[in-house]
């Protein structure tokens, strides 16, 4: 009930029912049967002229639609009909006739309704009445208009919803198609005019933002490459000079230039698309990171790794979980890789035991050149771009990415965890033709 389908279609129900259900009560209280006490005087009098004609000429009854018993008729006596009846044969009595005594009773639980009158000379005259009551299946008649009336106005209802929501609808389909690069694909201009003002307005944002996009990769890809010739004229002129101290400072500070600028390169590469997607084994791929790592002197830790299967650029994807061993291997301390299944997600989660990111900034990991400590830029390598830059890969192939310190019972820092979701290419996690 909290989508604006369902409001819209619960207000026309709602408005429908009211609506025919009102118009119902008025037509059955206009339609509803005459109280017997009014319309049961017809009945009387034809009861006095069967009455006379059967103490008068007998033989001639059976014609009018009577006859004469010696006891009244059997059946069930409907008390409340006879005393209707009795108070109509008062008041139409013709003078000077005393008036007469009927019983009303019914043949069986389905029979007509039989008047007997006690006749003058002794006897009864027995003759059937109308039946003023409503029928036996009256409610289930109700039950079937109430249901058609329901049915009836939940589709036209839901239609109408639909219709109404039409735009939401648009919206919703082209905010779920937003790929990693921020745009997304061309909405169709058809329908009704508010449908196509949508359309057109979406389209239009997503114009502007895969131009503005294009600009910053191009603005970032030019100053990346701009750079390198005064890089390399710099680093010829602190060649010659003569001061070794001051020479390994003028070169150590052109390095993390030079490294700054590949990143930046790197970063637009990944946004501009990279490697395709193949069947790629996740547990392999962790291993090969891990143990090119350790070659380079880093602590990295295996745990269990499941035997799962992405679907991913392997190229990309390793540059990415590279990047974020890479990171809590120089930043923590120390690096554990863990690969298991979750639902149909491959988890891969990265521990260290460093002192973890103070929490105000937790949210901010993820933009290019951040540091939690920019007092770590003399003593840590790093051009601040490989968080961002495994962001970008990661969403490109349907994964994500979430970081959080972890603390003891006592709330003391235990280090960071990085933790890593990709889909996986099968339920078993392997995909077919892949050995296990």
């Amino acid at each position: 009930m909290n989508s604006l389908r369902a409001r819209i279609a619960a207000l026309l129900i709602a408005a429908i029912l009211t609506v025919v259900g009102l118009a119902t009560l008025a037509a059955s209280r206009a339609l509803r049967a005459p109280d017997p006490e009014t319309t049961i005087g017809p009945v009387a009098r034809q009861i006095h002229v069967l009455a006379a004609l059967a103490e008068t000429a007998p033989d001639s009854l059976r014609a009018a639609g009577g006859r004469v018993e010696e006891s009244p008729a059997g059946g069930e006596v409907l008390e409340r009909m006879s005393l209707f009846l009795n108070r109509a044969l008062e008041r139409t009595a013709p003078p000077p006739h005393p008036p007469r005594s009927v019983i009303v009773s019914r043949e069986g639980a389905e029979g007509m309704l039989l008047a007997s009158v006690a006749l003058a000379g002794g006897g009864w005259l027995v003759t059937p009445v109308p039946d003023p009551s409503p029928p036996d299946d009256q409610w289930l008649i109700l039950t079937i208009w109430l249901g058609m009336i329901l049915v009836g106005s939940g589709a036209v209802s839901l239609y109408a919803a639909r219709r109404l929501s039409r735009p939401m609808e648009l919206l919703e389909g082209a905010a779920s198609r937003i790929g990693a690069d921020a745009t997304l694909p061309e909405v169709p201009e058809t329908g009704p005019a508010e449908v196509r003002a949508t359309a057109r307005a979406l389209n239009q944002l997503s114009e502007r933002l895969r131009g503005a996009m294009e600009s910053r990769m191009r603005l970032v890809a030019a100053a990346g490459h701009d750079l390198r010739t005064p890089m390399t004229r710099m680093r010829l002129r602190a060649e010659f000079i003569e001061d070794d101290a001051e020479r390994g400072k003028w070169l150590a500070d052109l390095e993390e230039l030079d490294l700054i600028a590949d990143s930046a390169i790197r970063l637009v590469r990944e946004e501009a698309g990279g490697d395709g997607a193949e069947p790629l084994r996740l547990d392999r791929l962790l291993h090969d990171i891990a143990r090119e790592l350790r070659e380079t002197g880093h602590e990295v830790r295996l745990g269990d790794l499941a035997p799962l299967t992405v679907r991913a650029g392997p190229l990309a994807l390793k540059r990415a979980l590279r990047n974020l061993v890479l990171n809590a291997a120089t930043h923590g301390g120390g690096a554990e890789i863990g690969l298991s299944r979750q639902g149909v997600r491959a988890m891969v989660e990265i521990r260290d035991n460093g002192p973890g990111i103070p929490e105000d900034l937790i949210g901010q990991v993820f933009e290019p050149f951040f540091r939690a400590d920019p007092a770590r830029r003399k003593t840590m390598p790093g051009a601040g771009l490989g968080l961002a830059i495994a962001r970008e890969i990661l969403e490109r192939f349907g994964g994500c990415i979430a970081i959080a310190n972890l603390r003891d019972g006592d709330g003391n820092p235990l280090g960071l965890l990085q933790k890593v979701t990709l889909d996986c290419t099968s339920p078993s996690g392997a995909a077919p033709g892949v050995p296990g």
